[in-house]
């Protein structure tokens, strides 16, 4: 098991279009993710499970993953949690 904070980057916040890219990055990964805010905890098992969690700039997060190459999943959700997403705007 291995456990990484960050603090989440994006002016909006995880949003849902954030949580998407989130949650394709842990598609198909047979271990367990679960994340811990100051205020809540959940497994994340689905968008709304992340949305639920209502995180803003300056927020914390911590990602905990269990199962295989661990180590690197987490760091790739950490650095997700910490990207400063570009979105086009929507017209």
């Amino acid at each position: 098991m291995v456990t990484k904070r960050a603090v989440v980057q994006n002016r909006a916040g995880i949003h849902v279009r954030p949580s998407g890219v989130i949650m394709q990055a842990i598609q198909g990964y047979p271990g367990q993710v679960s994340l811990r805010t100051e205020t809540s905890e959940t497994a994340l098992d689905s968008v709304m499970s992340l949305i639920a969690l209502g995180l803003f700039p300056g927020d914390w997060v911590e990602v905990t993953v269990s199962g295989p190459d661990e180590a690197q999943m987490c760091d790739t959700l950490a650095a997700l949690f910490e990207k400063h997403f570009d979105f086009p705007p929507r017209t």
